[in-house]
């Protein structure tokens, strides 16, 4: 049986295995998620792992946080003394106001009816005004690679993007992109079916000779039609596991709650059959990564918002009573504003869970957080 949570394509390139070094990948979740790993991103930063990341691949909303850390990655010291001045004013403050906007319904009810405009660019506008200012991903830093994931609905396949190339492994690779950060943000994070699809037209004669396997032609090459990433991987971890022996994976993924009496009209029944496939494909993933840190094919740490921080076995980590987390993990799946005081929950949360599974298991010296990033929130 063959447990390895990502498949071998023919775009991936011939090695006898992984190399040395370390990926960070960071699921979807909407603002629920994008907190969370603002926590998550707060530790590995204060505990020195965040800098020597290779690679940073994500999915969804955890491409808003990626994109947001990948544009500030040049100006940060990454010292832990200057966490207040730099990471939190470059990272924090700016993801905490986006989750103080609520973009999605407005999106939705703009882009249907209003002539000349969709949603996804609604969703694209909001994104490039509140965080990325005109950025392209010829911004984003050489290294690390950050990777922003979605689904090509034309092909089936992954779609990524980055710095170096777009790519999808069946219509090929399209070098340098110039396609805005918002617009790729908005396209790995167009949840269906109110957000997607999220369409960029492709220059003609620009996709490589020879990149792709059997859709290099036609239509494929004119425009991707693209998804939320989250439905074909909902971890952003296919880039990563395939390339390094550290993994690091933060899952802020839901799980539905069980309905005794699904809603039957097609918008809402839709959207519960949705989050079933997301949620089982996840719990899929997760088993894997699991079983492959177990056997030692990986290193590394999984910790997900539905995590119970006791299973760590950590004495001193930091008090998440399991109730309240669970709580937590049950803020809806939205780009709708978040009161204060949920962002500072699940920042916190995200801090600790991370802390609880560093300590656990990639260095249990490291020294052990004082507090919370918001002592007086909890979680």
């Amino acid at each position: 049986m063959n447990n390895d949570p990502t498949i071998a394509i023919p775009s991936d390139e011939t090695r006898t295995g992984p190399e040395a070094g370390a990926a960070l990948c960071l699921s979807g979740g909407g603002y629920r998620a994008m907190l969370f790993h603002v926590g998550v991103l707060w530790r590995l930063y204060e505990t020195q792992l965040l800098q020597p990341m290779q690679r940073i691949s994500s999915v969804s909303a955890g491409s808003i946080a990626a994109a947001v850390l990948a544009l500030a990655w040049k100006r940060l010291s990454f010292d832990p003394a200057q966490l207040s001045t730099d990471f939190l004013a470059l990272v924090v403050e700016p993801l905490r106001g986006m989750a103080r906007e609520s973009i999605d319904l407005e999106s939705v009810a703009l882009g249907t009816f209003i002539p000349g405009t969709t949603i996804s660019d609604r969703i694209t506008a909001a994104y490039d005004i509140q965080l990325f200012h005109g950025a392209t991903l010829q911004d984003l830093p050489d290294e690390p690679r950050f990777v922003i994931n979605a689904m090509n609905v034309q092909s089936g396949a992954l779609w990524r993007f980055s710095k170096k190339a777009m790519r999808d492994y069946r219509v090929g690779e399209f070098k340098n992109p110039t396609v805005p950060l918002a617009r790729a943000v908005a396209a790995s994070s167009a949840l269906p079916p109110m957000l997607s699809p999220c369409e960029i037209e492709l220059r003609p004669g620009s996709v490589t000779p020879g990149s792709g396997t059997d859709l290099e032609h036609g239509d494929f090459i004119k425009r991707a039609v693209l998804t939320d990433g989250g439905f074909y991987d909902n971890m952003g971890l296919e880039t990563a596991w395939k390339r390094y022996t550290t993994i690091f994976v933060s899952d802020a993924g839901a799980k539905p709650m069980p309905e005794g009496v699904p809603k039957s009209d097609w918008p809402r029944h839709a959207f519960r059959v949705l989050e079933l496939i997301d949620n089982q494909v996840r719990s899929l993933r997760k088993r894997q990564i699991i079983e492959g840190f177990i056997a030692k094919e990986r290193q590394g740490a999984y910790w997900g918002i539905r995590t119970n921080i006791a299973d760590y076995g950590v004495a001193d980590a930091l008090p998440c009573p399991f109730d309240r987390t669970l709580a937590l993990a049950g803020t809806p799946t939205r780009l709708k504003r978040m009161p204060e005081d949920v962002q500072e929950r699940l920042i916190n949360w995200g801090y600790a869970v991370c802390d609880a599974a560093l300590r656990s298991h990639v260095n249990p010296a490291l020294r052990a957080p004082t507090g919370f990033p918001y002592p007086n929130a909890g979680v």
